[in-house]
């Protein structure tokens, strides 16, 4: 289709963030309104009452219309709580869930043959989509149910009035129908029936309301994850349900007594047929058309187009951090402007209340509650507090912002660590846990080397501070690199016994290097006047060349090495495939990947620079984005400072007073 003007009814449609990106094929929206010109197409929002007027006025002007419709991964908590789609269903013929007559789904499936490679990729989706345990929305809690060792059948409810019961040629009898079925076909099982949470709270009906008394029935109305139910059972039975596919690719039996889409193909027991629907088809067939033909995807924070496999991703990200830190939170001692975010980091399904202070022991505010104490890590040098193991730390994360944080530049990225923190090698950290233990398989490593990439490709840091581009190093002489730090940071402290100093660093590398061009780069805090870490007059014959205004990507490119104590910068030119040298034992180190001065004997596991890599940046830290206050993932991150980047940058006026106050009262501490 070339490019044309959609009109719409139906304001909804218009509020989709990445509807552009969902629609490409459409140059431009309007509203249709009297005295208006006409568009080229109308869009509508699938069978809805909202639709009609749409449909109608098409039908008048003989233009094309085009069912917009949620796809069938839709995204990790329910529109009504504020997000957005990450995939749309776009139909010209019908609407995948009315059955009275065809749809492009269904002719698609009728007629079109897949490609090995598609099938493939499908295989690999649906593998992904099992792992991740994801169905179409994904706020409830993955919880196993406590059930009697018997066998157990699920039979899914759905709410009176869905427009899919009726458009899937059912009615409440078929309900009835299904629960007999279940029971008579099942003799030996108890019945599992998954009603809507609304049914229980009284705000709308379900079918089974007879059923709640019977001696074989179990309700179960509370939020949980689908996947927890199919644990339980190998037998489903559904209406018009979308937890009949989902069952599916569980591997489950499904027994339909309506007509879902992906009945009538040979995969489920149907109680109807539909004339049709004439094909066998397997499971990836059905799927590949589903969610890759028919179905379009985009991620809602950075409003570009995306991939299934990419949006996967995406939900499967956001569910880990929600579900890590679902519950009951003390936050201590955060100033007013992180309060302002570090509710993002936690998610939505966390419950945060906030004091000015940690409690004289963590185990204290706890007592009486569940609450886990949260604490930004350096404030633990000076608590008056016992044991700091039940505490969990926050800390900047390693893609973290266009900007300092000294200036107040909002973070996109947060580590939460329950057992240290990253930069304290004197105990065990998350990080150093995950590094040593988890399972980074194929796919992990895969979408890490994508990463790296990226952030290479980019030029992205920790910071994305814009510095000089241009450097004239000499061509045949080896250079090394020697970041600077903040010489009051903790991470020198508790990651640096020996060297701790960026004078004592110096002498060291012109030791170990006496031929090479050393080349210094004060941090940007010690720049820009607001922490400690100048150089005394005699560390300055330890270099050959200040490149503190210099870019820190553009440097990494021209470096052959990086001596550092325990800078990110190391880590870094690591991604870069430099050789990093550390005099202090900073995460990346001891993992075989670094010539190190000192070692770990809690690191013992040789890793390979991707699995480094998706420990570090995919699962360790959590991400979050700043417009819609929801967690996110690593890759928008990197699309959204790329984002960032293109658009003048200028400090405004409460960063430069912010930056004089600091500068004179607080800095330099």
């Amino acid at each position: 289709m070339e490019k044309v003007t959609a009109g719409y009814t139906s304001q909804g449609i218009r509020n989709i963030v990445a509807l552009d990106a969902f629609l490409p094929e459409i140059s431009r929206f309007k509203r249709l309104a009297p005295f208006t010109s006409k568009p080229d197409a109308v869009v509508g929002w699938g069978l809805k009452p909202t639709s009609q007027h749409a449909r109608q006025y098409a039908k008048r002007h003989q233009l094309p219309y085009l069912a917009l419709e949620d796809g069938f991964l839709r995204s990790l908590g329910l529109g009504s709580q504020g997000y957005q789609p990450v995939s749309m269903v776009v139909d010209q013929l019908g609407i995948y869930y009315d059955a009275s007559g065809p749809s492009d789904l269904e002719e698609l499936l009728n007629h079109a043959d897949f490609s090995e490679q598609e099938l493939e990729r499908a295989e690999h989706c649906i593998q992904q989509l099992t792992v991740h345990r994801l169905s179409k929305y994904n706020h409830a809690p993955d919880q196993p149910l406590e059930l009697p060792d018997k066998p157990h059948v699920l039979v899914v409810d759905q709410t009176a009035g869905d427009a899919s019961i009726a458009y899937g040629q059912a009615n409440a009898e078929s309900f009835n129908a299904m629960l007999e079925a279940a029971l008579s076909q099942h003799p030996d099982a108890d019945i599992l029936i998954k009603v809507h949470p609304d049914v229980i709270a009284g705000k709308k009906s379900g079918h089974f309301s007879s059923a709640f008394d019977h001696p074989r029935c179990r309700v179960i109305g509370e939020d949980i994850n689908p996947w927890a139910l199919f644990d339980c059972v190998e037998h489903v039975y559904v209406v018009t349900s979308q937890l009949g596919f989902e069952a599916l690719l569980a591997g489950k039996q499904v027994h339909c007594f309506g007509q879902p889409f992906y009945a009538g193909w040979g995969l489920t027991h149907d109680a109807l047929k539909c004339p049709r629907r004439q094909r066998q088809r397997h499971l990836k067939e059905v799927f590949a058309g589903a969610y890759l033909r028919y179905t379009r995807y985009a991620n809602p924070y950075t409003r570009e187009a995306s991939t299934l496999e990419a949006c996967i991703d995406l939900i499967a990200d956001q569910r880990r951090q929600q579900e890590r830190y679902r519950g009951e939170w003390l936050a201590c001692g955060f100033s007013g402007w992180k309060k302002r975010f570090i509710g993002d980091f936690l998610g939505d399904q966390a419950r945060i209340t906030y004091q000015s202070e940690l409690p004289d022991t963590a185990s204290s505010s706890n007592a009486s509650t569940s609450a886990r104490v949260l604490t930004w890590a350096s404030r633990l040098k000076t608590a008056k507090t016992g044991s700091t193991a039940e505490i969990w730390k926050m800390e900047d994360g390693f893609v973290r912002s266009v900007g300092l944080g000294v200036d107040l530049t909002q973070p996109l990225s947060l580590v939460i660590d329950q057992s240290g923190i990253y930069y304290d090698a004197r105990q065990p950290s998350d990080l150093e846990q995950i590094l040593s233990q988890h399972d980074f398989d194929q796919h992990l490593c895969q979408r890490a080397s994508r990463i790296r990439q990226r952030l290479v490709a980019l030029k992205l840091s920790k910071y994305n501070i814009k510095g000089e581009q241009s450097i004239d190093f000499p061509a045949n002489r080896r250079i090394v690199l020697v970041p600077g730090q903040v010489e009051s940071d903790a991470s020198i402290a508790c990651g640096s016994p020996q060297i701790q100093t960026n004078a004592a660093l110096l002498a060291a590398v012109r030791q170990a290097e006496p031929d090479a061009l050393i080349a210094y780069k004060a941090h940007p805090d010690v720049v820009g006047g607001a922490r400690l870490g100048q150089l005394s007059a005699d560390a300055h014959s330890h270099y050959d060349i200040d490149v503190s205004q210099c870019d820190i990507s553009t440097l990494l490119e021209r470096v052959d090495a990086v001596h550092t104590m325990s800078s990110l910068t190391g880590f870094e030119a690591l991604l870069r495939g430099k050789q990093v040298y550390t005099h202090g034992l900073p995460f990346y180190a001891g993992w075989g990947l670094t010539e190190d001065a000192l070692a770990c004997p809690r690191r013992q596991r040789q890793l390979s620079l991707d699995a480094l890599l998706a420990g570090t940046l995919i699962i360790y830290p959590g991400y979050a984005d700043p417009t819609t206050h929801q967690l996110c993932h690593i890759e928008s991150v990197i699309t959204l400072l790329e984002q960032a980047r293109l658009r003048p940058r200028h400090l405004t006026w409460k960063q430069q007073l912010y930056r004089h106050y600091r500068n004179l009262l607080i800095g330099r501490h």
